[in-house]
């Protein structure tokens, strides 16, 4: 059965950002001329030739964006169910060889859990837990979800990668949207950041939006952790994987998301630096090639950076944010997966956004429009 693997065979990590490197100016220009743009032309946009054009690049993303979406802003609210993980990764905090106390709500601890986020108004709400497919694998999931789907319009889920046959039946369960983010495409170096546990399997994860995309999700989400290798060939490697899917499974919807490496207690420090002017330049090259993607920023980044990149290419983001099981009511002191940077309350965010002219939307969508 066809999949992204025969795609991604095709193309060398280093020749990839060989090619990146080498774009000048006219390559960027030229690209800026076009009413629709392949992965050359994105190439040149996100090349160190790019960042010339950057307040070019910007204005351009902000009016495709108004044009596709309005001046709308999507709320979600990420819950986390479960910080136990067999997985061994350099960079997170739910690391099996961390020695933390580990927690996984039960469905007493998931109700509360959901009346203290639909107090601060979401109705959109990203389910998170390690992974550990015993503890918190289908059986969990099958216990949870009848607790949360009442409450929500929609259920965005980042969970371990499962087989077809599981997000079928997931998608049964109420689950609208699936996040699974491949880390790093450079597969030499993905086994060293992944040394132990089912996720030390690239192959299996680069497949997972196959297996999705096959089960009929109706949202898949993609993303590379910035900050693990050089974010430029991470950003090719994540839009020739959306263009593949969009090509393939062109009934479902997609998302981009942008998390850059925080800090964690004995956290590993980024390999390669990606600025603020960095990833600016990656939305915009992803709004550039692709108008109808989602875009979404969570509270990793600043405040500041957060206020000015509403109008730039994003669709989507997060406030108030807790990255631990039982933060918003259960447990708020208990160790989180991640720090957060931007740590205002969603009433700031949606009294920003409405300043900027920005709508904040908290339903999704409704499921008698599916």
């Amino acid at each position: 059965m066809r999949s992204f693997k025969e795609e991604f065979e095709r193309y060398d990590w280093d020749e990839v950002s060989k090619s990146i490197q080498s774009k000048t100016k006219e390559d960027v220009e030229i690209a800026l001329s076009k009413d629709k743009r392949n992965l050359n032309d994105f190439m040149a946009l996100i090349s160190p030739s790019g960042k010339y054009y950057l307040e070019d690049m910007a204005r351009m993303s902000h009016d495709i964006t108004r044009k596709r979406f309005g001046n709308t802003m999507q709320m979600y609210c990420p819950m986390y169910l479960s910080n136990e993980c067999q997985n061994i990764c350099t960079y997170c905090g739910f690391s099996l060889d961390n020695k933390i106390r580990r927690k996984t709500l039960t469905g007493a601890e998931i109700l509360e859990e959901i009346l203290s986020i639909k107090a601060m108004g979401y109705d959109h709400i990203l389910l998170v837990t390690g992974e550990a497919n015993k503890t918190v694998g289908m059986d969990y999931f099958r216990m949870a979800l009848p607790i949360i789907r009442p409450h929500f319009s929609h259920i965005s889920i980042e969970v371990q990668p499962l087989n077809q046959p599981e997000y079928e039946e997931l998608i049964e369960l109420g689950v609208n949207t699936v996040l699974v983010y491949q880390e790093t495409y450079h597969q030499t170096e993905y086994k060293k950041h992944h040394p132990k546990g089912k996720k030390s399997n690239f192959l299996y994860r680069l497949e997972t939006p196959d297996r999705l995309g096959r089960a009929g999700m109706y949202k898949i989400g993609l993303g590379a952790l910035f900050g693990l290798e050089d974010w430029r060939p991470e950003a090719f490697f994540t839009a020739l994987h959306l263009q593949y899917l969009e090509r393939t499974y062109w009934t479902s919807k997609y998302s981009i998301s942008f998390p850059r490496l925080r800090p964690f207690s004995g956290g590993l420090p980024p390999k390669v630096e990606m600025t603020d002017r960095d990833l600016v330049q990656a939305i915009c090259a992803y709004r550039l090639l692709d108008e109808e993607v989602e875009l979404s920023i969570s509270t990793r980044e600043s405040e500041k950076f957060r206020n000015h990149i509403i109008h730039l290419g994003i669709t989507s983001m997060s406030a108030a944010s807790k990255t631990n099981p039982g933060g918003y009511s259960v447990e708020p002191s208990s160790l989180e997966q991640f720090e957060i940077s931007d740590e205002r309350s969603t009433k700031e965010i949606a009294t920003m956004l409405l300043r900027s002219g920005m709508e904040p939307v908290w339903k999704d969508w409704d499921r008698s429009f599916q």
